[in-house]
């Protein structure tokens, strides 16, 4: 199976939206070459959520890239998203897999090394998409994380699963070889791209880091 999960990877966070608006962006990391988007509402109602959601699978769906959504499994069935993200403390990855049957994309954040072990103690082979290490590197997007990972940890991992493995966390583009170096197969951006004056621009010199 051709792996959908490499090269950027846009975590939307609409208040570090600074230069554009969210659609503005999405639509300029499109542009620049973005693989995957996570629409991620921390803040947001469901009415709000589902109509943004709505609103990037249309901007995304010419440029055939897919739309994740954070959390919740609703949102992502009612805008038609191509698949979720989820956090150890969100709905069991299982159960998301039942609900949403085998085609959409499914994504776990591992926080530490005892997440992977617990994995794949229960599933040795766990049906999803990819791994994301999270948090790579300290940083102030995501709170309330465990300790980093650093590169080490996404080597570490790499040597333990053949899933794609999605690096987020202080991900930018000084950095973003490295990351990828150390085994990552997609860069999961946030400020990076965001907050940037020419999304399509960071997302086209973050691209080139695979090259």
């Amino acid at each position: 199976m051709e792996n959908k999960i490499k090269g950027v990877y846009l975590v939307t966070d609409r208040p570090l939206c600074i230069h554009h608006n969210l659609a503005e962006v999405v639509r300029l990391a499109a542009l620049g070459g973005v693989s995957l988007v996570q629409l991620r509402e921390k803040e947001a109602d469901s009415r709000t959520f589902l109509e943004l959601a709505k609103h990037l699978k249309e901007i995304l769906i010419p440029f055939s890239v897919p739309l994740l959504i954070n959390d919740r499994l609703d949102i992502c069935l009612a805008a038609g998203a191509d698949g979720v993200h989820l956090g150890q403390s969100d709905l069991p990855w299982w159960e998301a897999r039942r609900i949403l049957g085998e085609k959409v994309i499914i994504g776990l954040s591992l926080e530490t090394k005892e997440d992977y072990f617990s994995l794949v103690q229960t599933h040795p082979n766990p049906p999803l998409d990819y791994l994301a290490v999270s948090p790579v590197f300290d940083t102030d997007t995501k709170t309330n994380t465990k300790p980093a990972w650093g590169l080490t940890g996404v080597t570490w991992l790499k040597e333990k699963t053949n899933l794609p493995i999605v690096a987020i966390g202080g991900v930018n583009e000084s950095n973003a070889k490295a990351v990828i170096d150390a085994g990552a197969d997609s860069l999961a951006v946030v400020s990076a791209i965001c907050s940037a004056k020419d999304p399509k621009l960071a997302t086209e010199n973050l691209s080139k880091k695979f090259h």
